[in-house]
């Protein structure tokens, strides 16, 4: 495989690593290193990859920084009961242009995906999700994206791409394979009316701080819906992080950011999990181990992951139907985890590329709700953005 873009893990982590325990996360780590080069990836179902690069961030100083510091926290941390193999490929440094990185990041992601290794992106700012969305042109025909964030990142996209208008860039730039964009946790008063009106416009999902960290488990089914997952560091509480990564005293505390990312790993369609805008300062000890514990959690969610979704056995499964007005609504629960689908029929005779689409991720409660002559928001979203 050609991986020129790569460099190697630093020296000085790599130091650090060989005073660790034996059986700590990092001594089980296949590692690019200066001395053995890439290692081979025949067995690895997970891969590792840092991105030093935030050119785009609207905030930009020209400042540096290196990933070590989250590199020595993970490393130090000790693996669940996994079988996954995982390799840490080191990082792409910045090219001549951010165009460069985004070229070696799409290239990178694209080969790793296609050989169902899954990535993790520990990036600078946040536009590099674009490069990580373009990295499926080839050979995925619909994308859905979440973003776990204060902000929808909509921005104007009439203008260069920044870390504030990514998506906007995602959702108007051809080739258009953006099938569906979910928000965890955005904060109302930091997206304008107009960012909010056009999420409903174009039925896409939001969800709110509040709505999340009082229920966190309505984050799950939307995960499982998703091909890539994004998670932007600012959505985190202040008090949670270092001095130069606070933003907010609102937001995601340690542990419901831990059981977010764990819901990414468990779903069996997330192939890409990137965190983003991390800001390295002194005082970074709790930044970064708290990124270390992100992935550490992520990793956990792959290692549980379930085949519950193949209903071509009909012991695997039970089948509800209930008449919600005018609408029959079809609701599969898995004999073997629990979870919950609800059918979406009328793409049964659409365009193939959605043909994946036609069972959507609920929870109980939507049946519950659906029992209660109430159609679910996610269904009657889904709905509405096909009849469009």
């Amino acid at each position: 495989m050609n991986f020129n873009f790569l460099s190697p893990v630093e020296d000085a982590v790599l130091a650090h690593n060989e005073l660790l325990s034996e059986h700590s996360l990092g001594r089980k780590l296949k590692i690019n290193s200066q001395q053995h080069g890439i290692p081979e990836l025949d067995d690895v179902q997970i891969a590792i990859i840092g991105i030093p690069e935030n050119r785009n961030d609207i905030n930009y100083i020209g400042e540096e920084f290196k990933l070590g510091e989250i590199r020595k926290a993970l490393y130090a941390l000790f693996p669940g009961n996994w079988y996954s193999e995982m390799a840490d490929l080191g990082n792409i440094n910045k090219g001549e242009t951010v165009e460069d990185t985004y070229f070696a990041l799409r290239t990178t992601l694209s080969i790793l995906i296609e050989k169902d290794i899954i990535p993790i992106i520990i990036g600078g700012s946040q536009d590099l999700a674009y490069a990580n969305y373009r990295s499926y042109d080839t050979f995925k025909p619909m994308v859905n994206i979440v973003n776990v964030d204060s902000k929808f990142d909509l921005g104007d996209s009439s203008k260069p791409i920044k870390n504030d208008s990514f998506m906007g860039k995602i959702i108007l730039e051809k080739p258009y394979n953006l099938f569906n964009y979910s928000n965890i946790g955005y904060q109302t008063y930091f997206n304008s009316q107009e960012e909010i009106d056009l999420m409903d416009k174009l039925y896409f999902e939001a969800y709110r701080l509040g709505e999340i960290c009082n229920d966190i488990t309505l984050a799950e089914p939307v995960m499982r819906d998703a091909n890539i997952v994004t998670i932007d560091m600012s959505c985190i509480k202040g008090s949670e992080v270092s001095l130069k990564q606070r933003f907010s005293p609102n937001g995601f505390d340690g542990k419901e950011i831990c059981a977010i990312s764990r819901y990414a790993g468990i779903s069996n369609k997330v192939s890409s999990f990137g965190i983003y805008e991390y800001k390295p300062s002194k005082d970074d000890e709790v930044t970064s181990m708290l990124i270390a514990q992100m992935i550490w959690y992520f990793i956990e969610g792959v290692n549980c992951r379930i085949k519950d979704d193949d209903f071509s056995d009909s012991n695997s499964y039970q089948k509800f139907t209930v008449l919600v007005e005018d609408d029959e609504l079809m609701f599969y629960k898995s004999n073997k985890t629990g979870r919950w689908w609800i059918e979406l029929p009328f793409l049964s005779n659409v365009n193939n590329k959605l043909k994946r689409h036609t069972l959507l991720p609920c929870m109980h409660q939507d049946y519950v709700d659906a029992c209660n002559n109430k159609i679910p928001e996610r269904w009657y979203k889904a709905h509405r953005k096909n009849s469009i």
